[in-house]
């Protein structure tokens, strides 16, 4: 008995080629860190840039399964994106690219060929990152000594902040190119930070350079391992009901968080220290005020250099983020409630970066995300995970509640400005 194979004819033999090239965007908008919502959309307008008459695609953090049809033909297919990360530069070339096609099919009403896509995406793969090891680690040594001040930290916390932070990027990024464990290196990045702080604090004591040894800003050192492209992402699929790709990336974000927690509970063991909050500094309040802008504004830009985000871009999401996070602690000092403070500020970020991120031709997420990530409470974070782990249970409880609930207030205030402002977010249609 002799079996024979039905070969695909020349319809579908292109209806899979312009498949797979909308899954290599879908891909590579995933491998760029943005939340599950814009790779569909990615995918769906290039699709429709090709010729295929529908896209359909369920997303993960790490996976995407694709349908595309044409006519009475479909081609359903599944891949997987291992490698978690944040690359705002590959996030506005895919959003340019796509939007770039999408134009020319509807200008010329011919399907775009699928070769020239792919050409693209190759080009844009292929791209290196713009800062190399030692600027990454300078964006974070920069953002995470201003999160220091801002956490009421004076000069030696800033110095020693800028220092440990720097060290641990320094390592964490090193580790995560040759492929490692990114919650072992998490630790691993968190415990160098930790211990390069306090052993700058702590020798500068015993040489009698300092009075005290500083002990309260060792947890600003690593905050430059809050996941905050995956907290925000994930709670704005949340939003959208997507609850699979929401899910996923809330669990993960909460998973390199707790793997940071463990390491600085570690460390505080060893040394006997408390993570607890320092005093404010004793400042003129013109001063103070002056320096929280300062502050902010480089605290936003540091994020944003370091997900690899162009100087045009990281200006606008520092300019953004110093304004809102500013007016948020000026309404926490008037008396308004945390949460609420957050979720205002949130709030005018998303408003601000749907009217401004458009006029300099870059996705808004990528100008929504840093601004917003400095308001992400890391430091209450870290603090519940620690009490949790030294079995204080009543302390950990507060400081996680007061940490979750900022987080929500912040998805409320972007997801209330993306349905004023996109009407795909207002109608599920």
């Amino acid at each position: 008995m002799s079996t024979s194979s039905i070969q695909p004819d020349d319809d579908e033999l292109d209806l899979i080629r312009r498949s797979g090239a909308a899954l290599q965007v879908g891909k590579l908008s995933l491998s760029g860190g943005t939340g599950s919502y814009r790779v569909k959309a990615s995918m769906a307008r290039i699709a429709r840039a090709m010729g295929v008459e529908r896209h359909e695609a369920h997303v993960t953090l790490t996976e995407i399964t694709t349908t595309s049809h044409r006519e009475r033909s479909f081609r359903t297919e599944v891949t997987e994106v291992r490698a978690v990360g944040v690359n705002a530069d590959r996030l506005a070339l895919i959003e340019r690219m796509v939007s770039r096609f999408e134009r020319r099919h509807d200008e010329t009403g011919v399907p775009v060929p699928v070769d020239d896509v792919l050409a693209e995406v190759r080009t844009i793969a292929a791209r290196p990152p713009l800062y190399n090891a030692l600027l990454n680690a300078l964006w974070s040594a920069i953002a995470c000594a201003a999160f220091a001040f801002l956490n009421n930290g004076g000069p030696v916390e800033i110095g020693g902040v800028f220092v440990a932070a720097g060290l641990g990027q320094l390592l964490r990024r090193a580790m995560l190119h040759r492929g490692y464990n990114p919650f072992g290196v998490t630790m691993l990045a968190a415990a160098l930070a930790c211990f390069t702080y306090l052993g700058l604090v702590t020798g500068l004591h015993e040489l009698g350079a300092l009075s005290m040894r500083h002990e309260a800003g060792y947890v600003s050192s690593v905050l430059f391992l809050i996941p905050g492209f995956p907290l925000v992402a994930g709670a704005l699929d949340l939003a959208r009901l997507d609850f699979s790709a929401g899910l996923s990336r809330l669990t993960y974000a909460l998973m390199v968080l707790t793997s940071a927690a463990l390491a600085v509970w570690a460390v505080s063991s060893l040394v006997g220290l408390q993570p607890d909050p320092p005093p404010p500094p004793a400042l003129d309040p013109f001063a103070l005020w002056g320096l929280r802008f300062v502050a902010s504004f480089l605290g936003v830009i540091g994020f944003a250099l370091m997900f690899n985000s162009p100087w045009r871009m990281a200006l606008l999401a520092a300019t953004v983020g110093m304004v809102a996070n500013v007016g948020r602690l000026l309404l926490v000092e008037v008396g308004v409630v945390t949460q609420g403070a957050a979720a205002c500020a949130a709030l005018v970020v998303g408003l601000l970066a749907a009217y401004l991120a458009p006029r300099l031709d870059v996705p808004r997420v990528t100008v929504a995300v840093p601004a917003v990530v400095i308001m992400v409470p890391g430091v209450l974070a870290y603090r519940a995970i620690f009490h949790l782990s030294d079995g204080q249970t009543l302390q950990a409880l507060a400081y996680g509640v007061q940490a979750a609930l900022v987080v929500v207030a912040l998805s409320i205030g972007l997801a209330v400005a993306r349905m004023l402002t996109d009407r795909t977010w207002a109608f599920d249609r």
